[in-house]
């Protein structure tokens, strides 16, 4: 099956190099996609070229694939299902929750020169970087990315109900499983608190598996795909 692999903010597809070989073991057929003004050089990009750039991938795969959105990229992941809702088997969702319709894909951090910069570790301090030692620090903030304005400050927009009937799986990283349902019953996810399946796995790692648990995620996404 085809693996769709969107990585968050500040990631291009080579975050996924450690996943790739694993999936591609586990007998699936991974796609890291470098999003539009995220390893390309497209500083101009915009969401919507991002969301085009998801559902191209959807659209060259043969048959339905998994849609995988690592953090921010939830919302991508999302966007699929509600544009591609026959296409789309399952959509992934690692540590982070997709954006309701009508709210800005990623706003919460400061903008310069026309993107938002990696703001270095500080705002991730605690459970989010615990498992990254300074090598792996180093690695994902010299590989990292700014994101164009375009794209932090563009709006989510959702339109075919039938997104909710697509299977979603919830990787809990730096946060349980627990505490994931608690958050979508107190309103943290309106689109979740509405889908039709949504399955909790727990991982233990940081923000950023696909770095620091390659391997067990690999299998979390293998799981998701069979079931």
């Amino acid at each position: 099956m085809d693996i769709l692999l969107i990585a968050g903010l500040w990631l291009d597809g080579t975050a996924w190099d450690d996943v790739v070989p694993e999936l591609t073991a586990l007998g699936h057929r991974p796609v890291p996609i470098t999003l539009p003004g995220q390893g390309d050089g497209a500083t101009a990009a915009t969401l919507d070229d991002q969301r085009a750039a998801v559902l191209a991938a959807v659209d060259a795969s043969p048959g339905k694939p998994v849609v995988v959105g690592h953090s921010a990229a939830a919302s991508l992941a999302w966007l699929a299902a509600d544009a591609r809702p026959g296409k789309v088997a399952r959509t992934v969702l690692i540590g982070g929750f997709p954006a309701p319709s009508g709210r800005a894909y990623a706003d919460h951090l400061p903008i310069e020169d026309g993107a938002m910069p990696f703001p270095g570790w500080e705002p991730f301090e605690g459970a989010d970087a615990a498992d990254l030692d300074e090598a792996m620090r180093e690695r994902i903030a010299s590989a990292a990315v700014p994101v164009p304005e375009a794209v932090a400050r563009g709006v989510v927009r959702l339109a075919d109900e039938r997104r909710f009937d697509v299977p979603v799986t919830l990787v809990c990283p730096e946060f349980s499983p627990a505490q994931a349902r608690e958050w979508i019953a107190d309103g943290e996810s309106p689109d979740l608190a509405r889908a039709a399946r949504v399955e909790y796995v727990d991982i233990d790692s940081g923000h950023w598996p696909m770095f620091t648990r390659p391997r067990e995620l690999a299998a979390l996404l293998a799981g998701a795909a069979a079931s």
